[in-house]
């Protein structure tokens, strides 16, 4: 009884101490404002919306998982004579980066488990970055007042690819230390700068003996640190401006409808958390990844068949292999361009194109208006094609990098199979683009033929002289909002010959961009509709002709 009435003291002055913490905090900030504002926040309740989430939760079994193996790794290259369990290599010469991670695997109770989660969640970080980013391409989510967001999951996703590369090369294996040989190539091959940039990450000629504790640095400290930062940076600009939302009855562009952070979207986001963890677990529980002892320490002077690196970087292994032997010879230094193309050139034009992407699409539309609401990608064929066309030169690229495992499994030739691969990085983003372009117009046209004639019962009647026709029901309200709410610029007026050529040129593009569509056959009233429940939620427009 006594035991009982203490302890409920205890509790209430707990609470009231809580309480007086709080209305200090609150006289001295807006700490009600905020959490009002974040708890009443609407939450889109479609599934797409929830790869950034996977993303999200993925980081976080990385930060853990990463954090646990940090006690155990060594990442000096100091040689050791391994004496550990793993019986095939021991009394073998390893470095202690090698021999740490053999004890991680074999002598540390679920040190196995723990180091196959954090390269299993590694794989899926990355994989639902770069699926989030084109669902944000693909429904246009990238356009004002989000181009800043954008620019930061850009950043996040070559953080991320940096980062898996570092945590890659770090156990110096046999893989890994082949990669890290290609690595040394690809710097060496920067003109002017490449030597004295090779020479001073590794700290002297390759193999060198400072950059695995450089790695370990980046890998545990710098690039966590930044994406840890953006990553807060960016979720407080996505509570800032809201989600964006498919259109439907009661969703426009002024507007957010959805679920409230509490209850609703806290309980259904920490479920997909613990399903995120329970995957990872799965995986690295049954499915092997990254068996160091199979491939043995690093020697510089071998390499192993069969040798390809993470998927996220293998496209640029894929581009090596599938580019010509040229180099050239200028004032006595070598252009090694069979490197120099593939290895910097392209990914740097990647990421090029996808920090500006926005900035051009804005550029060809004249658009400044706010956009809460996503495209569908059958309404902007050409942003699709485009989106399509990137994928399908990312995968001709990927299955190029396995060139060597493919001729040998289906017994074919490699050199036959690379040109083959060679004529499909060229011509296959085109066929994929015009392929696109036409499904999304074929679609269009099927839409507006569904708003014509309704849906289709599968009821076949024969009228009075004989005919037979199918009877069609009319579209329900939420199917009508949908294909009548959206949004399809028009392309500028051609600004005549006697126009500038910067005028003239963002003219043809816009009619590349915008010349193909497919109207619906409205009435006056509707338009009037779709143009109030996708106005522009603030004052706004097409800019000038700049």
């Amino acid at each position: 009884m006594l035991m009982g009435q203490r302890r409920a003291r205890l509790e209430a002055k707990g609470r009231q101490a809580a309480f007086q913490a709080y209305v200090a905090m609150d006289r001295r900030a807006p700490v009600s404002e905020l959490a009002g504002q974040l708890l009443r926040k609407a939450f889109p309740d479609h599934w797409s919306f929830l790869l950034g989430e996977i993303a999200l939760y993925s980081f976080a079994v990385l930060v853990l998982t990463g954090s646990y193996l940090t006690l155990y790794f060594d990442p000096s290259l100091a040689q050791v004579t391994y004496a550990g369990s793993y019986k095939p290599l021991q009394g073998l010469l390893v470095t202690k980066a090698y021999d740490s991670t053999l004890h991680m695997s074999f002598d540390v109770r679920g040190g196995l488990l723990i180091r196959q989660m954090h390269h299993w969640s590694a794989l899926v970080f990355v994989a639902a970055i770069g699926v989030h980013m084109l669902r944000i391409f693909f429904t246009g989510a990238f356009r004002r007042p989000r181009e800043i967001n954008w620019v930061i999951g850009v950043t996040l996703f070559l953080l991320a690819l940096l980062e898996g590369f570092c945590g890659y090369s770090l156990p110096d294996d046999l893989l890994s230390g082949t990669g890290l040989r290609t690595a040394h190539t690809i710097v060496m091959s920067i003109p002017v700068v490449g030597t004295y940039l090779a020479f001073f990450l590794w700290g002297g000629s390759y193999p060198g003996t400072e950059l695995s504790q450089r790695l370990y640095i980046v890998h545990v400290l710098f690039a966590p640190g930044l994406l840890i930062a953006l990553i807060a940076v960016h979720l407080f600009m996505v509570v800032y401006l809201k989600h964006t939302q498919w259109a439907a009855p009661g969703k426009t562009n002024r507007n957010a409808v959805g679920q409230p952070m509490y209850p609703s979207f806290a309980a259904r986001s920490t479920g997909l958390s613990l399903i995120v963890f329970a995957v990872t677990a799965l995986l690295s529980a049954v499915a092997q990844i990254n068996p160091v002892w199979a491939y043995g320490p690093y020697v510089a002077d071998q390499v192993s068949t069969d040798a390809q690196p993470d998927w996220y970087v293998g496209f640029l292994e894929g581009a090596l292999r599938l580019m010509p032997g040229v180099e050239t010879d200028v004032a006595g230094h070598t252009l090694m361009w069979n490197v120099l193309l593939p290895a910097v050139v392209l990914p740097a034009l990647l990421f090029v194109v996808l920090y500006l992407y926005p900035v051009f699409e804005r550029w060809v539309t004249g658009d400044l208006v706010e956009h809460h609401l996503c495209d569908r990608p059958r309404d902007r064929p050409v942003r699709t094609g485009l989106g399509v066309a990137g994928i399908v030169f990312y995968a001709v690229l990927l299955m190029a990098g396995g060139n060597d495992v493919i001729a040998y499994e289906f017994g074919v030739s490699v050199n036959g199979l690379t040109w083959l691969f060679r004529i499909a990085v060229l011509v296959g983003p085109v066929l994929a683009y015009l392929l696109s372009r036409r499904i999304c117009l074929a679609l269009q046209l099927h839409e507006r033929q569904l708003y014509r004639e309704g849906e289709e019962t599968g009821m076949v009647r024969q009228d009075l002289a004989g005919g037979m026709g199918e009877s069609h029901a009319g579209l329900d309200r939420e199917q009508r909002y949908r294909l009548l709410v959206r949004e399809l610029p028009r392309p500028l007026e051609h600004p005549g010959p006697q126009a500038p050529p910067r005028r003239r040129l963002r003219a043809s593009l816009s009619a590349w961009y915008y010349r193909d569509r497919v109207e619906l056959p409205v009435t006056p009233e509707e338009r009037l509709q779709i143009t109030g429940r996708t106005a522009d939620p603030v004052s706004g427009g097409a800019d000038g002709e700049g």
